[in-house]
């Protein structure tokens, strides 16, 4: 939790971890957060760059076979990531970099590739490539509306004992077993690209709020509704 008014994100590894618009929740974090009267440090951390320990958020995105190794494999030498998680830092993994929270992952060469285990799930493959608009109805306390992005990944994760579910596909294949993303604590993984937070404001809230240990005030965007009414109208339209 925040102890101050000054909120600190970091965005870990964006040009290996940053693929389909993953970058842009970084800044959706920050903009949220500054709308509601908050200071915020929003950081992008280089490969190779020291993780800090002492932040209050922490986002990964998305990245190939090749570029999820090298970021599971220089968070697992560097340890940062795994002390803040430790502390009670907020954690938002997308696609690779929920992969890559867990136990496991196939590399490129399908050879299984630790992560950094902070979420109890596995990767293996699927049979068919999912690539396409994910819907899912959240099962997640403090979500309420449908969750919208888009998916693009060759892993099926399985969720231990330790994990929830974060949503129920309606659209789309997420897990690969009805379900969508993994959540412990304030560690949270998902496959939901687009950037997920532009196009899930109310996820969004939620990793904030557990930040500050509380909800977030209210805040309506027209445009983002709009935005959100259109691409729900859209996949709903072709089930």
């Amino acid at each position: 939790m925040a102890a101050e008014s000054r909120l600190r994100l970091v965005s870990i590894y964006p040009v290996l971890l940053g693929t389909y618009g993953d970058g842009g929740n970084l800044r959706v974090l920050a903009m949220r957060a500054k709308a509601r009267g908050f200071d915020v440090e929003a950081i992008e951390l280089d490969a190779g760059e020291p993780v800090p320990d002492a932040a209050d958020l922490y986002v990964l995105g998305g990245g190939e076979d090749d570029a999820q190794v090298a970021a599971a494999r220089a968070l697992r030498a560097d340890g940062g990531l795994a002390r803040a998680a430790n502390k009670g830092a907020v954690v938002f993994g997308v696609c690779a970099g929920y992969q890559l929270l867990g136990a496991v992952f196939p590399g490129s060469d399908g050879v299984p590739e630790p992560g950094v285990d902070l979420l109890d799930v596995t990767t293996d493959r699927l049979p068919k490539r999912a690539v396409g608009e994910l819907l899912a109805a959240p099962c997640t306390p403090g979500l309420e509306q449908p969750l919208t992005g888009y998916e693009n990944h060759a892993g099926a994760t399985h969720l231990g004992r330790d994990v929830a579910p974060l949503a129920r596909v309606e659209v789309g294949v997420g897990n690969g077993a009805g379900d969508e993303g993994a959540v412990h604590e304030h560690v949270l993984g998902t496959y939901l690209h687009g950037p997920g937070l532009a196009r899930n404001p109310e996820l969004a809230d939620l990793l904030l709020s557990w930040v500050l240990g509380s909800p977030l005030l209210p805040w309506t965007q027209a445009d983002i509704d709009a935005l959100r009414a259109a691409r729900l109208a859209a996949v709903r339209g072709r089930r």
